[in-house]
């Protein structure tokens, strides 16, 4: 199976550096206007249950029908989720939150593990899902595409290693994953250009 994994278009809050996580956040005109459709269309395209990823499917994968995945939305950073870094200087629970490598657990929110943890449950079943299909399209979030790559991904990479822009992403295959839980990296992809 090849398996292509997409990071969503743009937000307005990206675009100002604040923690979107599991808000339901649309694109911006922005960035939808920097996607555009492929060259060849899945039956099918799997996307989380936050709206960017079913606008970003929609303007890459037009003719694919969508299938929403739950526990594959981004990372709930809690009381932190709409603000961004300028906003939370000086707070004391975010400073040791970013002093610990941003592993830790967001106060209202997910720690890195736990959210790692569901990540991949769900990416797991749906392999399970799909394990008879030739391709398995995903677009989801930044740190869901690394939590997977971090697990699953060959040759291995950090977590933060495996970042990659929005509108881009990585096409595997899982040639090994019945055997070792692994996919190997084919290349990037990029579905971005537009104006």
């Amino acid at each position: 199976m090849i398996v292509t994994l997409i990071r969503h278009g743009e937000t307005i809050w990206q675009a100002e550096g604040r923690y979107q996580g599991v808000s339901d956040i649309p694109l911006s005109s922005s960035g939808a206007a920097k996607l555009c459709p492929a060259e060849y269309c899945p039956d099918v395209v799997h996307v989380t249950g936050l709206m960017r990823t079913a606008q970003t499917a929609a303007i890459i994968f037009p003719e694919a029908r969508q299938v929403c995945v739950p526990g594959l939305e981004e990372m709930d950073f809690g009381v932190f989720e709409g603000k961004n870094y300028r906003e939370l200087t000086g707070r004391r629970d975010y400073q040791n939150w970013v002093d610990g490598g941003c592993l830790g657990t967001c106060p209202g929110g997910e720690n890195k593990a736990g959210f790692s943890r569901r990540v991949c449950a769900a990416f797991e079943e749906l392999m399970a899902e799909n394990a008879d299909e030739p391709e398995l399209t995903l677009v989801a979030h930044g740190g869901t595409l690394m939590a997977v790559l971090e697990r699953y991904g060959r040759p291995e990479r950090d977590y933060f290693d495996w970042h990659c822009p929005c509108g881009s992403g990585f096409r595997l295959e899982s040639v090994n994953w019945e055997q070792e839980r692994t996919l190997r990296l084919l290349g990037p992809v990029s579905f971005t250009g537009g104006n």
